[in-house]
């Protein structure tokens, strides 16, 4: 090989890894693609998956992040081609979201798969440590969690109840409905909390997509709408 073609060779491999660091550094929905990845494959390594398993994961994670970035190349692709409204245009970037879409829906359907046995008896024997609590208990927990969230926004000064400001008082009241249903439900708990805990970061990132709040005041929302919730019952219960 001659020096010219390592040259071009090495230029070739720049080229790629800039791609996939300008991919992260602007494209949000990137980052987070990674960072779920960061944490399947430390739980995959922490819960000991056999090594068919851990080949599914790393397959449905690239194949994840390679959907994404094909979606970001095609939407800047058709963004540099016209300069107004054409309808295959946007028929063009729906297809290619919703190839992000399938590819993610598909590893979610096998990261559940393979997690869900491993995780559901570890953490029913968890809830199961607490007594049968009174009904009453939700209730406690989610007027405790309103009136967290609208002392901590009187002291910031900012936002109201429900609406702007720190914390989320959605992503509270979610995230304690989360909690709540973990320890409510005895039946499929680990199949109702896992729908409801989606149901949750729904809700927290509507508030996020809607200029309501920041990423930190939706994270300081689930934090003490899911604290208080999990201290009420451990100590009424």
């Amino acid at each position: 090989m001659s020096p010219r073609s390592r040259i071009s060779l090495i230029d070739s491999f720049n080229c790629a890894f800039q791609g996939v660091i300008y991919a992260v550094r602007t494209q949000r929905n990137m980052r987070v693609h990674l960072l779920i990845a960061m944490v399947v494959l430390i739980a995959a390594v922490v819960i000991s998956v056999s090594e068919s398993e851990l080949i599914a994961l790393i397959l449905v994670i690239a194949f994840v992040l390679i959907t994404e970035m094909v979606n970001s190349a095609v939407e800047a692709a058709i963004d540099v081609s016209t300069t107004s409204f054409d309808p295959m245009a946007k028929l063009a970037k729906d297809m290619a979201a919703g190839a992000v879409l399938i590819s993610t829906l598909t590893a979610v359907s096998i990261g559940f798969l393979i997690f869900s046995d491993r995780i559901a008896d570890p953490g029913t024997h968890l809830v199961d440590r607490i007594k049968d609590a009174p009904r009453y208990i939700t209730l406690v927990a989610l007027m405790i969690t309103i009136l967290l969230v609208i002392a901590t926004k009187a002291l910031t000064h900012r936002g109201t109840p429900l609406r702007g400001g720190l914390p989320s008082g959605h992503a509270a009241l979610a995230f304690a409905g989360w909690m709540a249903v973990t320890y409510v439900v005895t039946d499929h708990r680990f199949l109702i909390s896992t729908l409801a805990f989606v149901m949750a970061l729904l809700v927290a990132q509507t508030r996020v997509e809607a200029g309501f709040h920041s990423a930190l005041e939706v994270t300081y929302g689930a934090a003490i709408g899911a604290l208080v919730t999990l201290a009420v019952f451990q100590v009424i219960a």
